[in-house]
């Protein structure tokens, strides 16, 4: 009788036991990397010249997409989308927030690292922030000590792993952003920044020759562009060495198996059509994504995503709901208008979590998304409205009787100086007259023309195609509460 007793004891121990240990959360960690200006200028993406080895190992242990796109082609636009998953034009933060710039969030938006430290996750900025103001993009840690400018990936990748090695039992999101491959400021472009193999103590300057670049069809192919690639192609060798040492440390201390790391960039390279452009080259950019619970690795996804849903999906790996936040109403209190707050609503995003497709190399549900980019620095308005959908593409130039402005730092590079001193028609694939005075509308098939150099706008038999893609765009400027809905109408 007591040998039953004990037995039946031992077996409700074990039950409690097991239930104990499967009732126990899994740590589930971030790390989200944010590189400045890089297009599909890597081993993975097909690039045979430059030399990318932690981009490419990430790339051959997660999922690599051919079709995402950022939603704005301007630095700090982007990454304020990035940490909401709302597009811009619905948080106030359409351009760059430094200097006169000023641009920044509406205070009633709730961003990734303050949702995640709600619940309970420790937070860590490194390196790149640019986004305003900081009470909503507030990180509860910043380890910007001796990274020299966001570009010394060493000391980054250091201050990283003192970081996630922190005797912590949070799981963690760290927000890791490269300076690199942004241009220097002036004329000589990157010659500062990579001139002094010294300058930047610990890491390794792969140097790259002009002769060795191909010359993507968007850019022309002179020398002086061979020369900035040259340069450009050294800054992301810099950056990925920091990539390296991440997944290293992440190896070493057995995060890899419980850590969702991204690689992306903000928007294109920094060249004139590219960056600040919604042409291809500006908006359609790196993303590989590894979640260590996805048993397909090294895939290549035909998904079509955009940086909207970077937080979505995080939150959905990381199991987070947002908290209901108050919905705001307008009353009246003795003839004066002020704000009472409502029956709490849940948190919502523009973008949704692609967490389900990672490891699918098709996924037909993510064939549409959108794009709205309206400023980069303050002199540059310039809004344009986009819409992708299947293989076509659809832009609203709002306001195209405008020249189309440029970076200050585009304008000054080699490249578009060396266009300006030879009197150039031609730009890479369009007119140089073509590419500064653009048309109200234009509509690309991407399949037969992914360079857009032929716009379909006006073209009789595409009318049906267009106007479609003019319907979806306008319903989802109104639904996503866009100030510039109203240029349909006037202008």
């Amino acid at each position: 009788m007591n040998r039953c007793l004990f037995g039946i004891l031992s077996l409700l121990l074990l039950f409690v036991s097991v239930e104990s240990v499967s009732a126990a959360p899994k740590q589930k960690n971030v790390i989200m990397i944010v590189v400045d200006d890089q297009g599909f200028q890597a081993g993975c993406y097909g690039n045979k010249v430059i030399k990318t080895p932690g981009i490419d190992m990430l790339a051959e242990s997660g999922t690599r997409f051919s079709r995402a796109h950022c939603t704005t082609a301007s630095c700090s636009a982007s990454r304020s989308v990035i940490l909401t998953g709302l597009y811009n034009h619905a948080t106030g933060h359409y351009g760059h927030a430094h200097s006169y710039n000023h641009f920044s969030t509406y205070a009633t938006v709730k961003s990734l690292p303050i949702i995640l430290e709600e619940a309970g996750y420790r937070t860590c900025s490194i390196g790149k922030y640019h986004v305003a103001p900081e009470y909503v993009y507030q990180f509860q840690e910043y380890r910007n000590k001796g990274i020299q400018g966001n570009r010394n990936s060493v000391v980054m990748a250091a201050n990283a792993k003192e970081f996630i090695t922190e005797d912590d039992d949070r799981p963690f999101f760290l927000y890791y952003c490269s300076n690199d491959p942004h241009r220097g400021g002036g004329p000589d472009g990157y010659a500062n920044f990579n001139d002094n193999p010294d300058r930047y103590p610990g890491v390794t300057p792969v140097k790259y020759k002009p002769e060795q670049i191909q010359v993507p069809a968007w850019l022309p192919d002179h020398q002086e562009v061979k020369e900035e690639l040259a340069e450009y192609y050294q800054a992301i060798s810099r950056l990925d060495q920091g990539v390296v040492s991440l997944i290293n440390t992440l190896k070493e201390t057995g995060h890899w198996e419980d850590t969702l790391v991204m690689f992306l960039s903000d928007n294109g390279p920094p060249f004139p059509g590219a960056k600040t452009n919604l042409y291809q080259p500006g908006m359609n950019l790196p993303l590989i994504v590894r979640d260590p619970t996805v048993k397909n690795q090294g895939i290549v996804t035909d998904a079509l995503v955009t940086w909207a849903d970077l937080t979505p999906t995080i939150l959905d790996y990381c199991d987070v709901t947002p908290k209901k936040v108050p919905k705001l109403q307008t009353v009246v209190n003795n003839g004066k208008r002020v704000e009472g707050k409502g029956k709490p609503v849940p948190y919502t995003f523009h973008g949704r979590s692609f967490l389900e497709i990672l490891g699918k190399e098709h996924a037909p549900e993510f064939d549409e998304s959108y794009a709205s980019h309206t400023f980069h620095e303050i002199t540059m308005y310039y809004p344009m409205r986009v819409i992708l959908s299947g293989n076509y593409k659809y832009i609203f130039n709002i306001a195209h009787e405008l020249p189309y402005p440029f970076a200050s730092d585009l304008y000054r590079s080699p490249t578009w100086q060396g266009v300006l001193k030879r009197g150039d028609k031609m730009y890479g694939q369009r007119t140089v007259y073509s590419y500064l005075h653009r048309p109200r509308h234009e509509l690309y098939d991407l399949k037969v023309d992914p360079h857009e150099s032929k716009n379909l706008a006006f073209e009789p038999e595409h009318q049906e195609t267009l106007t479609k893609m003019q319907e979806k765009l306008k319903a989802w400027q109104e639904k996503t509460k866009d100030p510039w809905v109203l240029k349909w109408e006037y202008e």
